[in-house]
């Protein structure tokens, strides 16, 4: 933190980003619209110390959300929520995790263990109760996927009833990267197991994942609270109550777990590569006590309006997305009292949102008035689970059905000069085709997804649309780097693994500006795009999504 510059701080950033907001004509040819200085200036004011990193709920997301509504009111465009303001409210439950009183005993044989809170568990958080407490035998049940659609059922032919829920992350390999990332989602293994009875879960990891993620990076999560939507009914959504505690274990736990059952660890590791499914009973009993500190609060998506110049089609909208939330500020570390605390998200999602700005200030300015209206909304809660996209998805603004399609903005990772983008979940729809012709016009190629392990279909805003049955692109930046010299993976493997998620995405970051305006003209590309076709989107024939989730 650094207090005693803050309003300086302040002040200049603000200033940088209103001068560039207010000076751009806008009058560029369709290839070089966007503007980097703007984007810059964006960046640099939602990623400064003084917003504290954006956590949903905070003074310092209420203060982006303001910076973002004055943008649009600069730009000319209309208040989009329903109220009539720029302020859509999304009621939260914040569920904090509380070590005093948490507890994981495990029983077997006559013997009784108790595991070493964030030395061999973690708790979940319990959002229906601040004290919860789950005794029971535990059942192995591979990776807890249900998709009998896709030949694989994790659950067939084994009693979940009363019982504790053993489970790995993650979906068969042989899976599609779309149907492994839909299915890996914990809380569609929540629903499934929920449905079956179950009382608790355990999540354990392989050796494989665990070197991917190790035990320390797990712990970092544990202070910072998770979060859950309220619905109607003042109750929060998702939160399965049947499930009275969670936990995840050590991979020395995990392994401990399968000493004496009918198939050992390493050979249940093993099936997982080859897909097949096995569950089964495992030795003893578990005794799982999780206390959580549980606070209703509010924040708020911020959504704006451009009205279409079709006298019918203006009632049909493209949705342009980009989550406005971090992680706010770490507790401080005795170890390290002096460490920086801020997580400022320079790359996840100031960027983002710079170039929705961005966008939304071109289409807002063009000389042709695009037919179908647009809705530009900046999402909160993202880091939470997708809570922010998830509200306006069963709640929008504007009628559900006129919803013709998303475009999602999150994370482009630009740490140098870029030709290409990695598209997300493109080839469900005919969006498709519209990408591909708006990149080749831009001047992008495409590159598939260098991490599908990573599941990142199903962790950004633009999955919650998906759901709705809304077709969804979420463009990512890509790899290749212009300079033949540098190796464009091995850079975003870096961020990954380094900053991603850390107070040192930062405005240290050495983005490259003139990448993202490019990236800021493609979207704009496929947003005009969309709204100007006579034909609104449409899932493929036959597509695994579709048939999924469609519902017009």
């Amino acid at each position: 933190m650094r207090p005693a510059s803050a309003a300086t701080a302040f002040v200049a950033a603000l200033a940088a980003a209103l001068i560039a907001a207010c000076g751009s004509s806008g009058t560029a040819s369709p290839r070089s619209r966007a503007s980097a200085a703007n984007i810059e200036s964006h960046v640099r004011f939602l990623a400064d110390d003084l917003i504290e990193g954006r956590e949903a709920g905070t003074r310092g997301y209420d203060l982006a959300a303001l910076y973002a509504v004055a943008q649009f009111r600069l730009m000319g465009l209309a208040p989009g929520a329903a109220d009539g303001s720029y302020l859509q409210e999304v009621p939260l439950l914040k569920g904090t995790r509380v070590m005093d009183g948490a507890r994981f005993v495990y029983a077997r044989d006559g013997k009784r263990t108790e595991l070493k809170t964030l030395v061999d568990w973690i708790p979940g958080a319990n959002y229906n109760a601040e004290l919860s407490e789950v005794s029971a035998p535990l059942v192995f049940v591979g990776q807890a996927v249900h998709a009998p659609e896709l030949g694989h059922d994790d659950l067939a032919g084994v009693e979940l009833k009363g019982k504790i829920a053993v489970y790995f992350s993650g979906a068969p390999e042989r899976f599609g990267n779309t149907e492994r990332a839909v299915s890996s989602s914990r809380s569609e293994k929540a629903r499934v197991l929920t449905e079956r009875g179950a009382v608790g879960t355990i999540a354990i990891s392989t050796p494989e994942e665990d070197k991917q993620f190790p035990w320390e990076r797990s712990l970092r999560y544990v202070p910072r609270p998770g979060m859950r939507l309220v619905g109607p009914d003042g109750q929060g959504v998702d939160t399965f109550p049947e499930l009275k505690a969670s936990a995840s274990l050590t991979l020395d736990w995990g392994r401990k777990l399968f000493e004496g059952a009918p198939v050992s660890f390493d050979d249940a590791v093993a099936n997982l590569k080859k897909g097949e499914s096995r569950s089964f009973d495992l030795p003893g009993s578990a005794t799982i006590a999780v206390r959580t500190k549980l606070e209703r609060i509010t924040s708020h998506n911020v959504v704006a309006r451009l009205p279409g110049s079709d006298p019918v089609l203006a009632a049909e909208h493209v949705v342009f997305t980009a989550h406005l939330d971090h992680l706010g500020v770490n507790q401080p570390d005795p170890a390290k009292p002096d460490a920086d605390r801020i997580n400022n998200g320079a790359m996840d999602n100031a960027l983002g949102c710079a170039i929705l700005l961005e966008v939304a200030r071109n289409m807002a300015a063009s000389a042709v008035v695009p037919k179908r209206s647009a809705l530009f909304v900046l999402v909160t809660a993202e880091e939470k689970g997708l809570l922010g996209a998830d509200y306006f998805a069963h709640f929008p603004t504007v009628p559900s059905e006129g919803i013709v399609a998303n475009v999602n903005m999150d994370m482009p990772t630009i740490l140098t000069e870029l030709t290409d983008v990695i598209p997300f979940g493109v080839q469900h729809s005919s969006l498709q085709h519209v990408l591909e012709r708006a990149a080749r016009e831009i001047g992008f190629t495409l590159s598939a997804d260098p991490f599908p392990e990573e599941s990142v279909f199903v962790r950004s805003d633009q999955y919650p649309f998906v759901r709705q049955g809304i077709p969804a692109v979420y463009l990512d930046s890509g790899i290749r780097a212009k300079d033949a010299a540098v190796d464009g993976k091995k850079l975003l493997s870096g961020f990954l693994e380094d900053t991603y998620h850390s107070p040192t995405d930062d405005l240290g970051q050495p983005i490259h500006w003139p990448t993202a305006a490019k990236l800021a003209d493609l979207n704009l590309r496929i947003g005009m795009m969309i709204a100007n076709d006579p034909q609104r989107p449409t899932w493929n024939e036959g597509d695994w999504l579709g048939a999924r989730f469609a519902k017009r």
